[in-house]
C-alpha cells in the first residue's frame, strides 16, 4: 500500500468515526429534546390547568365561571394520559349540572375530586417520563461514551504509528544525504516497503551510485579544482569580471556584482554586450573589447581610472584587462578563451593624488607673485638710467634672470597640470585654421630655433579642411612639441612639420632628425615627471603630460613614433570640424 492510501486510510477512518459519533450524539440529543417537550407541553400543562380550575372554584363570585370553563377548556384539548379523558368528561358533566343549580353545593365535591384526579394522573405520567428521560440520557451518555473511546484508540494508535511511518524514512533519507553531502558517497538507504519511499530508495541508491562513480573520475577532480577558484576568485577584494570568446559573463564575484549593482544570478551566464545596454559600468568594463572599423589609429585612448560610485561615495577603479590565450593540443597557434577584468580600487590613492594636486597648486600660484617681483626687479637692475652694471653683475643678472623664467615656466607647467587633474581644463573648442595654429607655435619658437641655425618646415595642402580645436591650448601644445624638438636635435637640422587629414581627423606630425628615444622608454613617455635617462635636462617632465591632457580634453590623441638614433615623431590627431 503507497503512502497516499495509508493516509486515505487513516484520515478516512477518523472521519467516519467522528461521523458516527455525530449522528449517535445529534440522535440521542433529540430523544432527550423530545422526552423533555413531552414533559412540558402534556403533563406539566394539565396540571397547571387543574390549578387554575382549583383557585378559579374557592372563588364564590359569579366571576369564576369565565376562568374556570377556559381553563376547562384547555384541559380539554390537551388530553395525553390513559383515561384522561373520561375523567375531564366527567369533569365537565359535573361542572355543567352544578351551572345549572349552582345553590346545590353537593356537586362541589365531584368537581374537585376530579380535578384532584387529574393532578394525580398527570403527575405519575410526569414521573413515569422523567424515568424514561433518564434512561435516555444514561444510555446516551454510554453510547457516545464508547463511540468517543473508539475514536480515542483509533486516533492515538494513528498518531502513533502513521507519522512514524513518514517521518523514519525520511529520517534515513535525510542521514544518508548527509554522508553524501560529506563525501561518503558509498552510503546507501534500504527500505523494505513497496510504496513511494520504496521507489525514493532505489533512485537514492543510483544516484549516489553514480556519484561514487563519478567521484572516481577526473571530472570530479576538474570541478573541485573550478569550485577552488570560484571561492578564490569571490574571496578577492577587488571586482573581478571573467568573460569568454563571445563576451558572455562566465564569472563575476561578490565585489564585481556589488559595484555592477546586479546580482551574481542576473549578470553570469548572460551576454556582455545585452548587459550593457541598461548598465552603464559593463558598457565602460568592454567598450575596449568591442571592435571598432576604420583604422586603430581612430581609436581614443581610455581613461586611466573610472569613477563609480561605490559604498557610499565616489570610488575609483584602474581598470586591468588581461586576454585568455591558449595553444590546443596538437595544434600551433594561440587561441583566445577569453578576458578577465580586474577593478583596482585605488580610491585611497586617488584621494592622496588630489589632496597632492591641491597643493602644488596652491604652491604654484604662491610662487607666482614673488618672481613677477623678482622679474621686475630684475628689469629695473638692466635699466640704465638706476645705474651701470659691470661685466660681472650684468652676468649675474643674466643668469638670475634665466634662472627666473625656468622657475616661472615650471610654475605655469605645474598650474596647468594641477588644472588637467582637477578636470578644470577650461576649453573653447571650435572650427579654426589648422596652418594658422602651426604658424603660431612655430612664430613662438623662431628664436630659440635660430639661436641653433635649424630650420622649421611646414608641409600642408592649401585646401585643408577646418580643425575642431581650442587655439590656446593646443598652440601650446605645439609650441612644446616643437621646442622639445629643437632642444633634442642638432645644429642645422631641419624640423618638418606635416598637416594631413585621415578619415575626418587632422593630424600634425612634428618630426626632428635627433638622437631619438629608446623604444623601452616609449609608453612612459607621457607619464609625469618622467624623463628618459641620459636625455638633456632642464624640463620637469611635465610638459609631454599637459600635451596629452590637454589633447584628450578635446577629443583627440597623441602619438609618439621614435627611430633610435634618426629622431623622433609626435603626432597630435583632433577632429575636423563639419563643412
Amino acid at each position: 500500500m503507497n503512502i497516499k492510501a495509508k493516509l486515505n486510510l487513516g484520515i478516512g477512518v477518523l472521519f467516519s468515526l467522528i461521523l458516527i459519533l455525530g449522528i449517535v450524539s445529534t440522535a440521542y440529543i433529540n430523544a432527550l429534546k423530545a422526552d423533555t417537550e413531552n414533559i412540558l407541553t402534556a403533563n406539566y400543562n394539565s396540571m397547571e390547568y387543574c390549578r387554575n380550575m382549583l383557585i378559579n372554584l374557592e372563588d364564590k363570585t359569579d366571576s369564576l365561571h369565565k376562568p374556570f370553563i377556559d381553563n376547562l377548556y384547555k384541559q380539554q384539548h390537551n388530553i395525553t394520559e390513559k383515561g384522561e379523558k373520561e375523567i375531564t368528561d366527567q369533569l365537565s358533566n359535573s361542572f355543567a349540572e352544578w351551572l345549572s343549580n349552582q345553590q346545590d353545593s353537593a356537586m362541589l365535591p365531584f368537581i374537585r375530586s376530579s380535578i384532584f384526579t387529574l393532578i394525580d394522573m398527570n403527575m405519575q405520567a410526569l414521573q413515569l417520563k422523567s424515568e424514561m428521560a433518564k434512561h435516555t440520557a444514561e444510555t446516551a451518555t454510554f453510547w457516545i461514551a464508547l463511540c468517543g473511546c473508539i475514536c480515542f484508540l483509533i486516533a492515538f494508535t494513528l498518531l502513533i504509528n502513521l507519522p512514524a511511518t513518514i517521518a523514519n524514512p525520511i529520517k534515513e533519507l535525510t542521514e544518508s544525504i548527509k554522508q553524501i553531502a560529506a563525501g561518503n558517497y558509498s552510503s546507501r538507504v534500504h527500505f523494505e516497503t513497496h510504496d513511494e519511499f520504496g521507489d525514493l530508495a532505489l533512485s537514492f541508491n543510483t544516484m549516489a551510485q553514480k556519484l561514487e562513480e563519478y567521484n572516481h573520475s577526473n571530472l570530479a577532480i576538474l570541478m573541485m579544482e573550478k569550485k577552488r577558484i570560484e571561492t578564490l576568485i569571490n574571496n578577492m577584494h577587488d571586482p573581478v569580471v571573467g568573460l569568454d570568446e563571445n563576451k558572455k559573463m562566465i564569472f563575476a564575484n561578490e565585489e564585481a556584482a556589488k559595484i555592477i549593482g546586479l546580482r551574481q544570478q542576473q549578470i553570469i551566464g548572460k551576454s556582455a554586450v545585452e548587459l550593457s545596454v541598461s548598465n552603464d559600468l559593463i558598457r565602460s568594463l568592454i567598450q575596449d573589447l568591442m571592435p571598432v572599423a576604420g583604422n586603430r589609429e581612430n581609436t581614443l585612448p581610455q581613461k586611466p581610472t573610472i569613477s563609480i560610485y561605490a559604498d557610499g561615495k565616489e570610488s575609483y577603479f584602474e581598470k586591468e584587462t588581461h586576454t585568455i590565450s591558449i595553444i590546443p593540443t596538437g595544434e600551433s597557434m594561440l587561441k583566445s578563451m577569453g578576458t578577465v577584468i580586474i577593478l583596482r580600487n585605488v580610491t585611497s590613492y586617488k584621494e592622496l593624488d588630489f589632496a597632492k594636486t591641491k597643493f602644488i597648486a596652491t604652491v604654484s600660484h604662491e610662487f607666482k607673485t614673488p618672481i613677477a617681483s623678482i622679474k621686475m626687479s630684475l628689469q629695473l637692475l638692466e635699466n640704465d638710467q638706476i645705474g651701470h652694471l659691470n661685466e660681472e653683475q650684468k652676468h649675474l643678472v643674466n643668469s638670475i634672470t634665466d634662472d627666473t623664467n625656468r622657475l616661472l615656466k615650471i610654475t605655469g607647467e605645474l598650474l596647468h597640470m594641477t588644472q588637467a587633474e582637477t578636470g578644470n581644463i577650461q576649453l573653447s573648442v571650435e572650427p579654426a585654421i589648422a596652418t594658422n595654429i602651426v604658424q603660431y607655435a612655430i612664430d613662438a619658437n623662431k628664436m630659440q630655433a635660430e639661436q641653433k641655425k635649424i630650420s622649421i618646415q611646414l608641409n600642408a595642402k592649401h585646401n585643408l579642411p577646418k580643425v575642431l580645436a581650442d587655439t590656446d591650448k593646443t598652440t601650446w601644445v605645439l609650441t612644446n612639441l616643437i621646442s622639445n624638438a629643437i632642444r633634442y636635435s642638432y645644429e642645422n637640422a631641419v624640423i618638418n612639420i606635416d598637416i594631413s587629414v585621415v578619415n575626418k581627423w587632422v593630424h600634425f606630425a612634428v618630426k626632428d632628425t635627433g638622437n631619438g628615444i629608446p623604444p623601452q622608454y616609449l609608453e612612459k613617455l607621457f607619464d609625469r615627471y618622467f624623463q628618459v635617462p641620459g636625455s638633456k635636462k632642464g624640463g620637469t617632465g611635465l610638459g609631454l603630460a599637459i600635451c596629452k591632457e590637454f589633447i584628450e580634453a578635446q577629443g583627440g590623441q597623441i602619438l609618439v613614433e621614435s627611430d633610435y638614433g634618426a629622431g623622433s615623431t609626435f603626432t597630435v590627431i583632433l577632429q575636423m570640424a563639419a563643412e
